[in-house]
């Protein structure tokens, strides 16, 4: 499908993205092809080549790595059994659910959870090239103990009570081209002087788990956090992040030891028995790394919490 137009282009990521909030909150109920076009104003067979166009995926296809991603995610964080998620997640029963999850992970759901000592790995690639689905315990034992080490050197935990956040955002899909959806929303900010304002600050929300999600298809929001009104414009969408218990961690890192912080953290919260509530993590920078000595970030990372 060819776009001719900039503005038609943008215009369809737009109805896309109100898609994917209604598909993120609706992941239980009937997600046809009829019901989601009409969310997007389009004909069920214009919607169907536009939302392939945009995600390289059917709607059939998304909605079902949409549902198993979040199941995986429940049973890395969550007490929950396989028949309340299944239901959970729209599938007529377990067995059925069961079946999906075995076919997108090659691994069953009841396998996981006995496997949970490894909650903490990459479950998309726990397959290694001799066959054997899990890394060996005691090389995986040495790594979290690392982490751990790495987390007291590195980081600043508390668990803070954070107040609700009004965001201007970008919408991004993929480690690909990140920097190209902060330039989009800096572009957009600055005649405004809204990068001048005491409280901006720019920040990510996760929507999926690199831990289940390939890095191609992992959605994310590039934000800014502004008290000022404003009109939402070509890409650039309203968001907020409502108030709630996170653990914070204050990180001085460089870019590539991002996914080391964002491990650790997570282990940290289970170490300490704390469960992830339904909320998406997000980072917030406080500066810019490019000014810094050893062009290191300044960022906390907030994990949502029950």
């Amino acid at each position: 499908m060819k776009i001719l137009d900039k503005e038609i282009e943008t215009d369809y990521k737009n109805r896309i993205n109100r898609v994917f909030e209604f598909i993120d909150k609706n992941l239980e109920s009937d997600l046809s092809l009829n019901t989601v076009s009409a969310i997007a104003f389009f004909s069920p067979f214009h919607f169907h080549r536009v939302f392939k166009f945009v995600t390289e995926e059917t709607l059939n296809e998304y909605v079902t790595r949409r549902r198993i991603e979040k199941s995986a995610s429940d049973l890395l964080h969550k007490n929950i059994t396989t028949t309340e998620i299944a239901h959970k997640y729209g599938f007529s029963d377990n067995s059925s659910y069961s079946r999906t999850f075995k076919k997108y992970f090659g691994i069953s759901p009841t396998r996981f959870i006995k496997e949970n000592p490894n909650r903490h790995s990459k479950i998309r690639q726990l397959k290694s090239k001799n066959g054997q689905e899990y890394p060996d315990y005691e090389k995986y034992i040495c790594i979290i103990n690392n982490l751990k080490k790495w987390t007291k050197m590195n980081a600043k935990i508390e668990i803070k009570e954070t107040p609700k956040l009004t965001l201007a955002g970008v919408t991004h899909v993929g480690i690909s081209g990140i920097e190209n959806a902060f330039e989009k929303l800096t572009k957009w900010a600055i005649p405004k002087g809204l990068l001048k304002k005491s409280e901006a600050k720019m920040g990510r929300i996760f929507y999926d788990s690199f831990k289940v999600t390939a890095p191609g298809k992992v959605r994310m929001s590039i934000f800014l956090t502004t008290n000022e009104p404003f009109e939402t414009k070509g890409e650039i969408n309203k968001l907020t992040i409502d108030k709630g218990k996170c653990i914070v961690g204050r990180f001085e890192i460089t870019p590539n030891e991002f996914e080391k912080s964002w491990t650790s953290l997570f282990i940290w919260m289970n170490e300490n028995g704390y469960k992830k509530s339904s909320e998406n993590p997000f980072e917030i920078y406080h500066n810019d790394y490019r000014e810094h000595p050893e062009n290191k970030f300044i960022v906390d990372l907030n994990i949502p919490i029950e």
